[in-house]
């Protein structure tokens, strides 16, 4: 990968947000923690790559997306687009680097404002960064960027409200509301996880049209690993706030290396009932970002872990040729995994 391929260089980046004293702590001058939301989060995303962040709920992937931003600062790290350290613009700056970044939010009936037609939502936009000069050019671009992502034909929906559109439409109003600013980079949360099964793949379809056609980076985050599997160049898999492994999604899905990711990919169901199937019960829940648990943050729950994993918390590394882990006993766990065995004592795995 060479340095004229990244567009956004993540390094050793964390967010943490103070908790709130009750009486008693500040009574006695007690700290009241941290909440840990994204904790030394290092990854790189290459030009016309679509990257996936994955994991449960609680695991920091939208605070990142957030920050990512810089609707929130981060607590320390860099983040850098297209080597230059975003963290350092002013707001003059920090304006025009917004329209080379945005965001696709997760669900269409909150994130588009009913008052405004499509024109208006998706002109906003260009009007606020002064990037048309007549309301004729805001009407030709909108109607381009609304024939980009399949709203056809654009001049029937452009003055409609959002109460006269289908999910799926508003959803790629959305899409257009990013798209009309040409941005270089789409952060999208969970795009797709609102809107009905039918019309998914359309939108998937959508924007898989758009990285082809305009060669725009893609950071999408999911739950979806089936989705990832078809959609995702490079997946990362988050936990309380770090990545515990990486690499090409098809591999990644296909053959686990955590515990943790093969948690995961057995809840994606399986249309063959006659296919093999192991599945690893995690134990319990997510733990709270507050006070993590100490060594490695999945311990708790892994049918692997051993005393070492309780005191000592396991660096990403390359494992193999393009695949970084954070465990201690990947190769017995993938081993495992691969081969349909019953983990060590203590493990939760039905075939």
């Amino acid at each position: 990968m060479s340095d004229e391929d990244v567009i956004l260089d993540v390094e050793h980046v964390k967010k943490y947000f103070p908790v709130r004293r009750t009486f008693l702590q500040a009574v006695s001058r007690q700290s009241g923690g941290q909440v840990h939301a994204v904790d030394d989060v290092s990854f790189k995303v290459r030009k016309g790559e679509i990257f996936g962040l994955a994991g449960e709920s609680g695991s920091g992937k939208t605070t990142f997306l957030r920050t990512a931003l810089m609707l929130t600062a981060p607590t320390s790290g860099s983040i850098k687009f297209k080597g230059t350290e975003i963290s350092r613009f002013n707001r003059r700056q920090m304006k025009k680097f917004r329209t080379r970044i945005q965001v696709i939010f997760q669900d269409p009936y909150e994130s588009v404002n009913p008052r405004m037609t499509v024109f208006d939502i998706v002109s906003e936009g260009l009007y606020v960064n002064n990037l048309v000069k007549s309301r004729e050019d805001a009407v030709q671009r909108v109607t381009k960027a609304l024939s980009d992502v399949e709203i056809s034909p654009p001049e029937e929906f452009i003055y409609r409200y959002p109460h006269e559109l289908s999910g799926g439409q508003r959803q790629r109003v959305a899409i257009a509301r990013a798209l009309v600013l040409e941005p270089e980079l789409i952060l999208a949360d969970e795009p797709v996880s609102m809107l009905d099964v039918s019309i998914r793949a359309e939108v998937i379809n959508v924007l898989l049209s758009i990285r082809e056609k305009k060669g725009i980076s893609i950071i999408m985050v999911t739950h979806d690993l089936a989705l990832s599997k078809d959609m995702v160049d490079e997946l990362a898999i988050m936990y309380v706030g770090k990545l515990v492994e990486t690499g090409p999604a098809v591999d990644v899905v296909s053959s686990p290396y955590h515990p943790y990711t093969h948690a995961l990919t057995a809840a994606v169901p399986v249309p063959d009932p006659d296919a093999p199937k192991i599945r690893v019960l995690a134990r319990g829940e997510i733990p709270t970002n507050i006070s993590p648990p100490p060594g490695c943050r999945f311990h708790p729950r892994c049918p692997f872990a051993q005393e070492i994993c309780k005191n000592e918390e396991p660096p990403l590394v390359e494992a193999t040729p393009g695949r970084k882990v954070a465990c201690h006993f990947w190769k017995e766990a993938h081993e495992a995994f691969s081969k349909g065995m019953d983990a060590p004592a203590g493990a939760e795995i039905a075939q």
